[in-house]
């Protein structure tokens, strides 16, 4: 089995999911490093193949937003016929309003976002609904709107689980509620942050999505262009590459390869426009990389 496929169990659902999950904003949304021409949205045959190529590959993950413009939209059409293939993870909270995104945590917005949803993705049912936390999160907690609305649209079957997507402290909030079933939670190689909530969260039996597990770019191949450019954590990304000897893709997969030797993560979240990208990834897991060279890079990121 590879690892990218690997299917780790979520305690609290009662289900498992393959390490490697797909992340569907850039199916939907201008994301990314790169020039214009990188950062728009694929055509709608494209976003098909995108979509058809990860359920072939044997991925059971996707996840998504309201908030990713076209995204659902695109899940629903392409792969409405094979619903059952996957687990679906979208978010609530942030809204579309194409090109920009505006935020409404109130109980009738995310009462009303979630119909839209099922609408959109063409199903009866969405397995994972997370609150889509924006500027002010704690008053949304301390509210308390965005949680009833979600708990209710549950009793009425229109989702199975709930999750949420945040950091640090008021994710350890969060998680120690008891109310979620699932956290996605920012962690990679350049920022562990949150190691002590992914943690928390496996000995809660509580599911963990690692989305920016590449760093946005910055531990893969995608950063090379720009090692002229001033960016976040320059000096630690050229100390990796360095170790890794100028590979961009074997720096991915040195980062990919980190967060598998962690139980506590479920699956990462890994987007791309490009079909045959999904097999890379899947193949950056598989390469070989060594506990020495892990540590040596944790060296680097730690000092």
């Amino acid at each position: 089995m590879k690892k990218a496929l690997e299917k780790r169990e979520i305690p609290r659902m009662g289900t498992s999911v393959t390490f490697l999950g797909f992340g569907a904003l850039e199916i939907g949304r201008d994301w990314g490093l790169g020039d214009s021409r990188e950062r728009q949205k694929p055509d709608e045959k494209q976003a098909g193949k995108v979509l058809h190529t990860v359920l072939d590959l044997g991925i059971n993950l996707i996840d998504t937003a309201s908030a990713y413009h076209r995204s659902e939209e695109r899940i629903g059409k392409f792969l409405s016929s094979r619903r059952h293939e996957f687990i679906l993870a979208t978010k609530c909270g942030e809204h579309s309003n194409e090109p920009d995104t505006y935020y409404d945590f109130s109980y009738r917005a995310v009462k009303e976002s979630i119909d839209r949803s099922l609408k959109r993705l063409q199903t009866d049912v969405i397995d994972i609904m997370q609150i889509h936390f924006g500027p002010n999160p704690e008053q949304v907690i301390e509210a308390g709107e965005t949680l009833a609305a979600m708990k209710d649209a549950q009793k009425e079957g229109k989702i199975r689980y709930l999750g949420a997507s945040i950091d640090g402290e008021l994710a350890t909030h969060l998680i120690e509620s008891g109310d979620f079933d699932v956290m996605q939670l920012g962690y990679n190689l350049l920022d562990q942050t949150n190691e002590q909530n992914i943690a928390l969260c496996l000995k809660k039996g509580i599911g963990v999505f690692i989305r920016s597990g590449l760093a946005t770019g910055l531990l893969s191949s995608r950063v090379l262009p720009h090692l002229n450019e001033e960016f976040a954590h320059k000096k630690k990304v050229l100390a990796l590459l360095e170790l890794v000897g100028g590979d961009g893709d074997k720096l991915a997969a040195l980062a990919l390869q980190f967060l598998y030797r962690n139980q506590g993560i479920s699956s990462i979240l890994v987007g791309t426009k490009q079909p045959e990208r999904i097999q890379q990834n899947i193949d950056l897991l598989e390469q070989e990389i060594s506990d020495d060279l892990i540590q040596k890079a944790l060296e680097i990121v730690n000092e």
